[in-house]
């Protein structure tokens, strides 16, 4: 049955839509963070060599792909999209090669946006990211409109809840309206020059709201901000994940824009939860690029001491994120060795200045890195 909307219960119903306004005030603080964590991470980015740097790269956009789908419900094959990202950014990768052609079709439109991110937007540009997503012509058992604004089956709404029981989140704009809704976004993203932080948070809201697809807008919605977060870089390499972010929050962020898109144009709130959410993204990957920054420099200290591929092996999980507390039986699982060959090699390894005892005794015995 078809439902008939509240006048004015949505953001695009009212009639200074799209003059979306903010507090500038509010805004300053945040946005002077941003400026100052991305241009640190950049600084830490240009301390790496060229390997290390590709590496960080692959991660990012790796987790970039796997958390935006995710978020829809749609869980990708890790080792598919590290190894297609890989060889088409020609870095060298020695995961599993996984070949998917559905996987093939993500990562073309997301090294579209971001290579190509300040290349105008067009309309067929986002039908061909819409067609990537869905090879098929559908979504699960759905036959859907693909490379094409939805058509017809009013009204399109946002709705959870089992059946007979829905409740509706969010409607959009009818399907005759979305042609003339993208033909504005479109030119917004085209024409208006503001801080790519500003322009990545309207237009994620702006796209989202439209809903211009029968399917995929959240993960088109969130290309096109990195599309224009892109923006900020000279060579348009993305070393954070805003998307993963947003999968660490994903409660917040449907809340957010339920809140957002029920009120009226001041969308000061959207702004801060978007700028806090990619201060995060930006902070962890700093962290990371840190770990790795230190990682090299552990690596060049002990570059002319010998050591056994053990104990390299060993090591290097340490480096990249090893869970729990290292003692000398996951020494020796890890390695496939006797219990004496994993203490021989940590205590050779204490000795040498590259590990240290964390000083608790008896079964609790451990190991960690160098301060």
């Amino acid at each position: 049955m078809r439902r008939t909307v509240r006048h004015g219960a949505y953001i695009w119903q009212r009639k200074d839509w799209p003059e979306f306004r903010w507090d500038s005030d509010a805004l300053l603080e945040p946005l002077s963070r941003l400026s100052q964590l991305h241009g640190l991470l950049n600084g830490r980015m240009s301390m790496l060599g060229f390997n290390e740097k590709c590496r960080s790269l692959l991660s990012a956009m790796t987790e970039e792909l796997i958390s935006s789908s995710e978020i829809e419900g749609v869980l990708l094959n890790p080792n598919s999209v590290r190894s297609s990202i890989a060889r088409r950014l020609g870095i060298e990768d020695d995961g599993l090669l996984v070949e998917d052609h559905y996987v093939e079709g993500l990562v073309d439109v997301m090294l579209d946006a971001v290579r190509n991110c300040r290349k105008p937007l067009t309309d067929e540009r986002l039908f061909d990211w819409h067609a990537a997503l869905f090879p098929f012509g559908r979504s699960g058992m759905l036959r859907i409109t693909v490379a094409d604004w939805r058509k017809g089956e009013e009204p399109m709404q946002v709705v959870s809840g089992a059946f007979g029981h829905e409740k509706v989140h969010y409607e959009a704009p009818p399907s005759d309206a979305v042609p003339a809704e993208m033909e504005r976004l479109i030119e917004w993203c085209n024409t208006v020059n503001q801080s790519p932080f500003i322009m990545a948070a309207v237009a994620h809201l702006w796209f989202v709201t439209i809903h211009p697809f029968d399917d995929g807008n959240g993960r088109i919605s969130r290309t096109l901000a990195d599309m224009l977060l892109a923006r900020l870089d000279e060579d348009s390499a993305r070393y954070y994940s805003m998307s993963a972010e947003i999968n660490r929050n994903k409660k917040a962020y449907y809340e957010v824009l339920e809140r957002t898109q029920k009120g009226d144009l001041d969308i000061t709130e959207w702004m801060l939860w978007f700028f806090g959410c990619l201060e995060n993204a930006i902070v962890r990957a700093s962290g990371i690029i840190e770990r790795t920054l230190q990682k090299a420099a552990y690596w060049d200290e002990f570059r002319d001491v010998k050591i056994n591929e053990r104990q390299r092996k060993v090591i290097n999980r340490l480096w990249d994120g090893f869970e729990g507390k290292l003692t000398s039986s996951k020494w020796a699982k890890i390695c496939g060795c006797s219990q004496d060959t994993a203490l021989r090699d940590i205590n050779d390894l204490i000795a040498k200045g590259m590990l240290r005892n964390s000083g608790e005794g008896g079964r609790s015995a451990n190991y960690l890195l160098p301060e």
